[in-house]
């Protein structure tokens, strides 16, 4: 079986769904099952040289750009090249498993589409408007649009192409001609693509919408005052009603994005991350019923870790604490994601509010660690800089090289918690790369992100909106508490694996949407910000009892929370997701 998989994230890991194919290719279920894997996308840049085309770890065998055309490959890739008016680049990447280890060299062909030809584009957005009623010319002027329905054409005759040769010499091969194709839409990038091949109608190629999110959702929960706790209450109510989407928030209809996630329902399978996932599309419209949708799990990390190494990356975390903080702080929270709405940071500040008398009583104190950036990675040299002039990170200001892209918003919560609060304090560390050279020399030698997560005793990650979430549980396997809210999509696969292998104390679930269960439609449409506060308020003050009762004060119970989340983790691990999920479901689409 070949698989294609069309994403924005064909050249460098740049988000979730990178961790995802990252984590999928390097599965030895995988590698058992598929014979090629063809990451397919957009070239987002010309600048760098030929050995930065294809990103780290690559060997470019093919590229427009930069005059790279040997015989074999230019019969290919040159008639695509002039039909479409765009650039290629093609080749082969590494991809690793940063905890096995474990490498896998997959083929990257990516497309310069800032020029393609406007006539065949325009052909193409007709069939578009004509086959699935999507109206291109509404978001011609938005070029996250543009560029995925100008990658499809040109990326079809190239997956053709590629399909029917050797890899290795491009050459053509009976064999792959007959060989099964799945391609995989990753989120609405990929869907002008997967159109395309359901237009072109060939039997051998089967396509699958890989729903990492609902985009036409996310911006509502977002944007609503009352968030997850409003939307998934409505949703349940007006879905049972037999409303949908449309009806009860029209204002989906800007959402550029929202046309091509509806148009998945023409896909021959649909793959989900998370329970909600399946439902908000079931929300979506009605055509879905009839669609067959599979809940393919993300995996996580499920790394055996020592009560010694445990111990180590706490001591390391302990001392960097105590030089920026000026105390060691008896318990270590974090949390790893963009700093963004969607994360529901203020609820982690919240929960620090409401255990500062609890830790009082006990005689204990906590920092908070928020590792993430909407600034890109800072130069090492404006961090020590910003470290020496004014203590960053505890102390922050506002504009490049520090605060920036909406991190203000963060520091300002932080900010008052510090000035407010003796016994739990915050830091925004605004800075990719957890290490002396990119945070500063407090940080001791040899630190890593390794550290953060071996060291936490918590990670919260008590989202709005989380289709999966990887993150909330990258920790579990070193024995950390880990918080999601009931809304992340990695809870419902906690409560799959829970079912089977027994409970696990380490994972706590946040609800913020069952106080407002009783409220009608209407009601819930209007829940203002006072209202969430107060549902936000008390879950908040029952979260905090929760985790000051299970952190582990003995190193009997730290060894029984590392024994029981490596258990659960290997248990929800990318192995198990590809062999007992993924691939039964990949099979599924290439007989259908």
């Amino acid at each position: 079986m070949i698989v294609v998989h069309v994403t924005h994230e064909a050249v460098e890991k740049i988000g979730g769904i990178g961790t995802v194919i990252d984590g999928l290719t390097t599965a030895e279920a995988y590698g058992d099952a598929v014979s090629r894997t063809i990451l397919v996308g957009p070239l987002f840049t010309k600048e760098g040289t030929s050995r930065d085309r294809l990103g780290p770890n690559s060997t470019l065998l093919f590229s427009s750009l930069d005059d790279i055309r040997p015989p074999e490959w230019s019969r290919i890739f040159t008639p695509i090249e002039k039909a479409y008016d765009v650039g290629i680049a093609y080749g082969t990447r590494t991809i690793r498993e940063p905890y096995s280890g474990r490498d896998v060299e997959v083929e990257v062909v990516v497309f310069d589409l800032f020029h393609a030809n406007r006539q065949r584009v325009s052909l193409f957005k007709g069939q578009l408007y004509e086959k699935f009623g999507i109206s291109s010319d509404r978001y011609e002027a938005i070029w996250d649009y543009e560029q995925y329905v100008r990658l499809a054409c040109p990326a079809m005759d190239a997956i053709h192409a590629l399909c029917a040769t050797n890899p290795a010499s491009a050459a053509a091969d009976e064999k792959a001609a007959d060989e099964p194709i799945v391609l995989l839409s990753h989120e609405y990038m990929g869907m002008p693509t997967a159109l395309k091949a359901i237009l072109d109608g060939e039997d051998n190629i089967k396509t699958v919408f890989y729903a990492h999110e609902v985009a036409s959702v996310r911006p509502i929960v977002e944007n609503e005052p009352g968030h997850d706790t409003m939307f998934y209450n409505v949703m349940e109510q007006a879905h049972a009603a037999g409303q949908t989407l449309e009806e009860v928030f029209p204002q989906v209809h800007e959402n550029y994005k929202h046309p091509l996630v509806k148009a998945s329902r023409y896909c021959d399978r649909i793959f989900a991350v998370g329970d909600y996932v399946a439902k908000e599309l079931a929300f979506l419209d009605t055509h879905f019923s009839r669609v067959e949708t599979d809940l393919v799990y993300n995996g996580i990390p499920a790394e055996p870790c020592t009560l010694a190494e445990k111990k180590q990356s706490r001591e390391m975390l302990g001392a960097y604490l105590e030089s920026v903080l000026g105390y060691r702080p008896t318990w270590i929270f974090t949390h790893v994601a963009r700093p963004v709405l969607s994360k529901g940071i203020w609820r982690d500040v919240r929960i620090l509010h409401e255990m500062e008398p609890l830790l009082k009583a006990r005689g204990e104190t906590a920092a908070f660690i928020m590792l993430g950036t909407l600034g890109g990675t800072r130069r090492g040299s404006d961090v020590r800089q910003m470290e020496s002039i004014y203590s960053w990170p505890l102390v922050h200001e506002e504009g490049y090289p520090d605060l920036c892209g909406g991190e203000e918003v963060v520091y300002r919560e932080f900010d008052v918690l510090n000035r407010t609060h003796e016994q739990g304090r915050a830091l925004l560390v605004n800075q990719w790369g957890f290490n002396r050279k990119a945070c500063g020399r407090r940080m001791p030698e040899g630190m890593t992100i390794n550290d953060l997560r071996r060291g936490s005793d918590l990670e919260f990650g008590l989202s709005v909106y989380e289709p999966f979430g990887i993150s909330q549980l990258e920790p579990l396997c070193y024995g950390a508490l880990c918080v999601p809210s009931n809304v992340c999509g990695c809870m419902g696969y906690v409560n799959s694996a829970t079912a089977e292998i027994g409970p696990c104390d380490n994972v706590i679930e946040g609800d913020y949407i069952t106080p407002a269960a009783g409220r009608d439609v209407q009601a819930l449409l209007n829940l203002s910000i006072g209202d969430r506060d107060a549902i936000e308020s008390q879950e908040g003050r029952r979260l905090a009892e929760i985790i000051m009762d299970r952190l582990p004060r003995d190193e009997a119970t730290l060894a029984k929370r590392m024994d029981e989340g490596l258990a659960l983790a290997k248990r929800m691990g990318w192995e198990y997701v590809v062999r007992e999920r993924f691939l039964p479901s990949l099979g599924h689409a290439a007989e259908m």
